[in-house]
């Protein structure tokens, strides 16, 4: 497809030495803090609103519309304001966070810095996953940097701004990518999700008001500073604008991340950018957002675009957080499914009864059904604990394990009924992978 692809979050990568400040530097970072600074606040919430940039993360929340959900002062007291980069990473599928701190840690530094500056915040602070030590530590380099140039802590660019910016690093549980789960660990506590309301931003580091935002959707902010929002939305489509990373993995001759703008034929990143399947193969199914959203059949593959409406629109799917993983016709779909089910029933919190109980009673049912040992009844079943686990627990993690299971029963049926060795029945109908 001849559809120009702008780099905007993969602008410095591949330059020798990127990560350190004298490369990023002499490549434009930190001129966007520059300005920034001479902006009103509010300002540059409104820049981030109109750019119309939806969170990265996984939900596809209007950015500026979430900063904006900050009390003013006269409403907050003396409360200070809190950033949070969530950089813990975990969703099976998805890894570009790690490649945008560890090819620019100074975008995101910078992108962290005036998203402090429009909300209110002196202190930022980006979490990682625990896996993620060596990317700390580039991160960490970097942050002595900017520090050391006046960059960030007290006076910034001799403005009399004072803005701080720490990293904080997890103990690898996936629960903590929940925004309230993530901030009961940065507190000390246990990493379990918290009921809304009320929302991090009206109470949360340490009970005060706080933003929670990915590590891409920060590292977009300095370059919707540099061009404004009208150039950010000529790119993309007019509810998805902009440009994405996409994980790509699978079945596929050129694994990666790519960036490309929102509203890209899913098939031609398949084929054109990824390279396409291997010789001989043909596609089986695609999980188009990360292993916690529903999964695709080639038909609807090959009628959506990379946008957060159309896959909905398509597939009942979610663009989620860009992981494309790919299966072609070699796939034990059952097999598959039981290997993400081992994974969502070890990462439960334990918290919700219909999670913790119910992960582990779907795993152990996939385990048999893969190894020829279950039944028809053991679909059904399988089907009806992940309608009891949907949308029944404190946070997304049971809809996360849930959306999976529903949607393979209900695309691709006879893989299961098959391996019980009984027809599908005329009258299976799971429930829908989403509400339509």
């Amino acid at each position: 497809m001849d559809v120009p692809k702008p780099r905007i979050l993969t602008r410095r990568w591949g330059l020798e030495g990127s990560h350190t400040l004298a490369v990023a530097r002499k490549h434009g970072a930190y001129e966007s803090l520059r300005k920034a600074l001479t902006m009103e606040p509010s300002a540059i919430t409104q820049v981030v609103k109109d750019s119309g940039l939806r969170g990265r993360g996984g939900a596809g929340f209007p950015t500026g519309v979430k900063w904006g959900f900050v009390p003013p002062p006269e409403k907050r007291g003396d409360k200070p304001v809190y950033l949070i980069c969530n950089a813990d990473e975990s969703e099976p599928g998805t890894f570009k966070d790690r490649y945008c701190i560890w090819n620019d840690p100074h975008a995101l530094i910078e992108g962290c810095l005036i998203a402090a500056w429009a909300i209110g915040a002196k202190t930022a602070y980006i979490y990682l996953r625990g896996e993620f030590k060596f990317v700390k530590d580039r991160l960490d380099a970097a942050l002595a940097e900017a520090r050391e140039a006046g960059l960030v802590g007290r006076n910034i660019l001799g403005t009399g701004i004072d803005i701080d910016v720490w990293t904080h690093l997890g103990a690898g549980a996936y629960i903590c990518g929940e925004e309230t789960a993530l901030l009961s660990s940065l507190e000390g506590g246990r990493g379990q999700p918290k009921l809304k309301p009320p929302f991090p931003a009206v109470e949360g580091a340490w009970r005060c008001p706080t933003i929670v935002n990915n590590v891409e959707t920060l590292q977009v902010v300095p370059w919707l500073i540099e061009h404004g929002a009208a150039a950010y939305r000529a790119i993309g489509t007019e509810k998805s604008p902009g440009t994405k990373l996409f994980s790509c993995s699978g079945h596929i001759r050129r694994p990666g991340v790519y960036e490309l703008p929102l509203g890209y034929p899913m098939i031609e990143l398949l084929n054109d950018e990824c390279g396409g399947l291997h010789d001989g193969r043909t596609l089986k199914a695609v999980i188009p957002g990360g292993s916690s959203v529903p999964v695709m059949t080639p038909d609807e593959v090959a009628r959506a675009t990379m946008d957060y409406e159309s896959i909905n629109e398509v597939a009942g799917s979610y663009l989620g957080s860009g992981g494309f993983i790919v299966m072609d016709d070699r796939t034990d779909l059952v097999a598959a499914l039981a290997n993400l089910l081992r994974f969502y029933a070890h990462e439960s919190c334990g918290q919700c009864s219909p999670c913790r109980e119910g992960t582990g009673w779907m795993h152990s049912i996939l385990q048999r059904l893969a190894a020829g040992e279950a039944t028809e009844f053991d679909i059904a079943t399988l089907r009806d604990v992940a309608n009891n686990i949907h949308s029944r627990t404190i946070c997304f993690f049971g809809a996360s394990a849930a959306m999976p299971v529903q949607s393979f029963l209900k695309k691709f049926p006879e893989e299961f009924f098959g391996r019980a060795g009984v027809d599908v029945p005329d009258d299976w109908q799971p429930r829908a992978a989403s509400a339509k």
